[in-house]
């Protein structure tokens, strides 16, 4: 590994770690600021899926912390103890996020769509991976096939994390759209619930520049070889 690898590995951990504390603050500030009009995540997440005439979609509590989801297998907004009956500024956005891509589901949004159908081939390329590549790494001069598998699943993730980029930025901006003309949010308000947002949003981006990165740290060995 060069030295630039190194550097670029360290940094992005850095990063990464800075992103994490500083949702989880923004997080727990904004989970102290109550809306004025006083409507809970589940609340505004059932009202954003009338206004957007999806009635197949059901509110459900999740179990845990920051444990909110959108399945379209079961069409369900799971919405974590914090959220789901929480009347907080963090929880208005959260929730509205989540049916967000209950919407882009709806609508057929082709990145959503893109990355359910990798989700199988992620499901099974991410527990083996690692193991592949290493092991072609050793076997690459008579072996090379192993190497290019093991490569191959791991582009694989990171085009999962890419395609994942703009799936998670457009729920957000469908959500801040829907807030802000459903008047759900006023004033400082719709500020106040785009921050947490972001920094949801830049924990996705750090995982993209960490899949890539690591894509082409396993290909320098090609390189070498």
């Amino acid at each position: 590994m060069t030295n630039y690898q190194w550097i670029l590995i360290v940094l992005i951990g850095i990063v990464g770690f800075i992103v994490q504390a500083r949702l989880r603050s923004v997080f727990s500030k904004y989970s102290k600021t109550s809306l004025q009009r006083g409507m809970t995540g589940a609340d505004i997440a059932r009202m954003m899926l009338r206004d957007n005439g999806i009635s197949d979609v059901q509110v459900v509590p999740a179990r845990g912390t920051l444990t909110d989801h959108y399945n379209p297998k079961t069409r369900t907004v799971g919405l974590s103890e914090g959220v789901y009956n929480s009347n907080s500024i963090a929880a208005a956005a959260v929730a509205a996020h989540e049916c967000g891509h209950a919407v882009q589901h709806a609508r057929a949004y082709a990145p959503l769509e893109m990355r359910s159908a990798l989700v199988p081939v992620i499901s099974f390329a991410s527990s083996l991976s690692t193991w592949v590549v290493l092991a072609g790494i050793l076997l690459i001069n008579t072996f090379p096939i192993l190497f290019w598998a093991g490569i191959a699943m791991i582009a694989a993730s990171a085009l999962f994390a890419l395609i994942t980029l703009p799936v998670e930025f457009n729920a957000s901006e469908r959500a801040m759209e829907w807030l802000k003309a459903s008047r759900t949010l006023n004033g400082e308000e719709v500020a106040q619930a785009k921050a947490p947002l972001n920094w949801a949003a830049a924990t996705y981006l750090v995982a993209a520049l960490a899949a890539v990165a690591t894509l082409l740290y396993y290909l320098s060995f090609a390189r070498r070889s």
